[in-house]
Formats: C-alpha cells, sequence, structure tokens
C-alpha cells in the first residue's frame, strides 16, 4: 500500500481497506489461476495496481462515466480504477471465463458495486460508453475497429470520448496509421519507480 498512499494520499478509509484487500486477494486467486505472472506476483503493487491508476493521472473522470475494459482479464485496469471512482460505472470485457471469474470474486468481496461483467468476445457487447480502457491488450489497428461503435458521441469530462490504453516499450510502428489523433504521455512524468520508465498512455480520441 505504501506506493498506492504515496501517489493517492486522498484516498478515503474505505478505499485504503479496499486496496489492502486486493493485495491479499489476488496473489491468493493467482495461486489457483494464472491471471498474473507467477514472476510478478510480488510485485502486484507498483506493477499492476499503481500501473492501473497511471489512468487517473491523465483523466479525471466525472461522476456518470460509463467506462469498458475490453480484455480485462483478472480486471486490470477496471478494479483499480473502480475502486477510485465509486461513481464511475466499469463494464469488465473477457473471452477467458475463468480469469473473469477471479476478476468477479475479488469485486464481490471488496464490495464493488460500480462494476458489471460479460463473458465473451467483444462483438457481443451492447450500449455506449464514454472510454474503453485496456491494459496491453491488443495493437491499436485491430482494437480501433472493435471499439469505435461503443464510444458516445457526448462528451461529459475534460478529454474527449475515447480510447485509453496502457502500453510499454516502442510505439512507433502501432500509432503510424492514427499519428495526427494520437497523444502519447509517459508514466514517468507521474510514477518514480524504475518500472515506468518504459510505460506510456495511449489516447485516441473516437
Amino acid at each position: 500500500m505504501e506506493h498506492i498512499l504515496k501517489y493517492f494520499p486522498e484516498l478515503s478509509p474505505v478505499q485504503r481497506d479496499q486496496f489492502a484487500q486486493l493485495e491479499k486477494l489476488y496473489p491468493e486467486w493467482n495461486a489457483k489461476i494464472n491471471v498474473i505472472s507467477r514472476k510478478d506476483i510480488d510485485n502486484l503493487e507498483i506493477n499492476h495496481l499503481l500501473h492501473s491508476l497511471g489512468l487517473v493521472k491523465f483523466v479525471k473522470f466525472t461522476p456518470g462515466t460509463r467506462v469498458m475494459d475490453l480484455g480485462t482479464g483478472g480486471g486490470l485496469p477496471a478494479i483499480p480504477l473502480a475502486i477510485y471512482y465509486p461513481e464511475v460505472t466499469f463494464h469488465l470485457v473477457d473471452r477467458v471465463g475463468k480469469k473473469l471469474k477471479v476478476a468477479q470474486d475479488i469485486a464481490e468481496q471488496i464490495g464493488l458495486t460500480n462494476v458489471t461483467f460479460q463473458h465473451g468476445d467483444v462483438k457481443e457487447v451492447k450500449g455506449k460508453f464514454d472510454f474503453v480502457v485496456s491494459r496491453a491488450v491488443m495493437d491499436l489497428g485491430d482494437m480501433v475497429p472493435l471499439v469505435k461503435r461503443f464510444i458516445d458521441s457526448e462528451d461529459r469530462n475534460a478529454v474527449p470520448n475515447g480510447l485509453l490504453c496502457l502500453k510499454g516499450g516502442d510505439l512507433n510502428h502501432e500509432i503510424a496509421q492514427y499519428r495526427n489523433k494520437v497523444l502519447i504521455d509517459d508514466l514517468s512524468n507521474y510514477f518514480k519507480e524504475d518500472y515506468f520508465k518504459t510505460k506510456k498512455i495511449l489516447y485516441l480520441p473516437l
């Protein structure tokens, strides 16, 4: 919790307790179902929970914002974001049922009421969202055609509706066709741990 609290000291006692529970529940589940690399589970707080909260540094969601987490796996980045934004709704979508079960169980155990879950392909999703978020799920060129239809035309945040991705490494090839529209923000601007030196937020208005 020390790293999360260093950057987010404004968390309420309820939120602090929920993040503390995540640090216990994810390792317990990971021993049964591999939702986080076994080699990386010891770095859960920095590499996964804090990484997910990087989106908070880029855009402050207003109450009532609707967010889809595409390819959520075990609930990242949506569950940490749902803790931080109790007045924002998150729809978690994944094709792997056992991973989604982990996310659902963890959300229930920590008392999240602003999350919904859908097992299946993104093509089966209905409804409109202000943002689609993802964490290293697929290339932009593959993702944009899948999610464009979900983005609501009415903006309710300071940042126009669109796609928010947490990425790492060299993105030049991936962003080539969107170079005039995409915005890349380095997470090292916000978080000083070594892990974030190559981590970025990729934002594409849609």
